[in-house]
């Protein structure tokens, strides 16, 4: 028999403090724009639960939210942003200025062009992937919210739409863009699909 549909809209957090540049596991909070970033939003929208990455600008704004509406806030490890090794911290220009054409390489397939030092994107397609799976297994029939980072989101939405690996980042949202995804579960499997995109600023 089949099961009630589920809807999980994947949020990237706002902008956080220091501005724009490869954070990866830095763990920067919101700026006051970033926070109105995503209270803009999330109002009038409704959810059964909040799922977040641990770091903070994803993490505080999911738990207050979750508090604001009276809803469980589960906080997920592996939802965490990708490492980007010895990148972490710089700007764009920063790392071109350093490492030439290899920003725009890792940009065209971080498979074969990872960040130095950086965590492959293999492993971190697995550990997101395991923590999808774990959502989906726990939210049948519910509406769901992933506060997350947009490394997170694309990986998901890159499974979702079929695409290799190593296109994984052609899949880009601003702050605060968001990704509805619907689920239907069925006798033969989960069937998912994309059916809302606002991209953020």
């Amino acid at each position: 028999m089949d099961q009630p549909t589920t809807l999980i809209d994947l949020l990237r957090h706002g902008e956080p403090e220091g501005g724009s540049r490869f954070r990866g596991t830095v763990d920067d909070p919101l700026s006051a724009a970033g926070w109105a970033q995503l209270a803009a939003a999330t109002a009038d929208q409704q959810w059964d639960r909040i799922v977040c990455s641990p770091l903070r600008r994803c993490r505080e704004f999911a738990q207050a939210l979750a508090a604001e509406r009276g809803l469980e806030c589960r906080v997920e490890p592996d939802f965490r942003e990708i490492s980007f090794g010895l990148w972490e911290g710089l700007t764009a220009p920063q790392v071109q200025a350093e490492y030439g054409a290899a920003l725009t390489q890792f940009w065209q397939d971080p498979v074969a062009f990872p960040p130095p030092q950086g965590e492959p994107i293999a492993a971190f397609h697995e550990r997101v992937d395991a923590a999808w799976q774990r959502l989906l297994a726990d939210t049948q029939g519910r509406r769901v919210l992933l506060v997350a980072h947009g490394g997170v989101i694309a990986m998901v939405l890159r499974g979702v739409l079929g695409m290799p690996l190593s296109h994984a980042w052609r899949v880009r949202l601003g702050y605060a863009g968001r990704a509805r995804l619907r689920l239907d579960h069925t006798e033969h499997g989960t069937l998912a699909a994309l059916v809302g995109l606002t991209p953020g600023t």
